[in-house]
């Protein structure tokens, strides 16, 4: 089964329609992912499927305010993935997965279509948004990526927000580390600083999926943004980093062409450059959003062995989501429209 928007469905649709992406053009559009992965009814009882569907409208809706309050496309991006990043069920912020060292470590990306700059941070551990400190490594620094210490240090000058690693801390996270890390004989460390006491029925999160955060807009400009926000893949070790910091493989936008956001095996979307090659499929190869995303997710990812998704916005606002996996947590909104949300490959 591939992942992705039914053909007949996407030809029927129209705005304001709640069971499917709006696709004709629109004023402004917001679309979102909260990870791709191996998601299946079977797998969420009512009462947490209807947590997450929540979720993702709650943050469509965040974004869609800032638009309709004539917001522009960087704001809306920053200000949905903010309220992703303090939502524990997604791994990004509060609620990210652990590395090997039982340490939460960051990563962030945002960029701006109309003059394709862009800002990422990579490994960081105290900054509470980092999408934050992504938008201020564009705006206030005369690079694209800080990582690490440094990254943590600019945050501070910046007077950015800080937190403990026990706000970051959730006992389903570390349940899944301590599963990831006795699988492969490695040593469980000390809980966290700050940490909570355990919870006696907080099972193991079913770590088989990307929960990666990503937002992309286009806002009554015209302008395009996009963002993506992780912690990354649980048990990570010796400072790995994955495609969600790199622009052009997890981040990319371009006003006139698309803004794609990625979430998946990050590293083989970096040999892929994913969120790049879609908007150079639909620049130089005219290829419409779908196409393009489907050319590269069910195509060269797929062939290459990488699972993932992502989810796009063309230059009039129309959304496209294309996974290779059972589900991807998704939705989309435009103005006059209905929000669409989904999470299994057959909505």
């Amino acid at each position: 089964m591939i992942g992705r928007i039914a053909l007949a469905a996407l030809s029927l649709v129209l705005v304001g329609c709640a069971s499917a992406p709006p696709t004709t053009p629109a004023t402004w559009s917001i679309a979102l992912h909260g990870g791709a992965g191996v998601i299946e009814r079977a797998q969420l009882d009512p009462e947490t499927e209807a947590a997450y569907r929540g979720a993702i409208a709650d943050a469509l809706e965040t974004g869609a305010a800032v638009l309709r309050g004539g917001g522009g496309a960087l704001d809306a991006v920053e200000a949905t993935i903010r309220v992703l990043e303090e939502d524990p069920k997604f791994n990004a912020g509060r609620g990210a997965v652990f590395t090997a060292e039982g340490l939460n470590e960051l990563d962030a990306s945002i960029m701006d279509g109309r003059t394709r700059a862009a800002g990422a941070v990579a490994g960081i551990t105290r900054t509470r948004h980092p999408i934050s400190l992504a938008r201020a490594v564009m705006e206030r620094s005369p690079h694209v990526m800080l990582m690490g210490a440094g990254a943590e240090s600019f945050a501070r000058e910046q007077g950015l927000e800080e937190a403990p690693p026990g706000h970051f801390f959730t006992e389903r996270r570390w349940r899944g580390l301590e599963e990831a890390l006795t699988t492969r004989g490695l040593p469980i460390p000390p809980r966290p600083p700050g940490a909570p006491i355990a919870e006696s029925d907080a099972g193991p999160l079913d770590e088989k999926k990307f929960g990666t955060v990503g937002v992309v807009v286009r806002d009554r400009a015209g302008d395009l943004a996009a963002g993506t926000s992780t912690g990354g893949m649980t048990a990570k070790r010796w400072g790995r980093v994955g495609d969600s910091p790199v622009i052009g493989a997890g981040t990319y936008a371009q006003n006139g062409v698309c803004a794609v956001s990625a979430t998946g095996a990050g590293e083989y979307f970096i040999r892929l450059s994913v969120a790049h090659a879609i908007c150079a499929r639909m620049d130089l190869r005219r290829q419409r959003g779908q196409a393009a995303a489907d050319a590269v997710i069910q195509g060269e990812l797929t062939a290459l062995g990488g699972d993932g998704g992502v989810v796009g916005l063309d230059k009039y606002g129309r959304p496209f989501f294309s996974f290779n996996t059972s589900g991807m947590y998704r939705g989309a909104l435009a103005e006059g429209g209905s929000p669409f949300v989904a999470i299994f490959d057959d909505e």
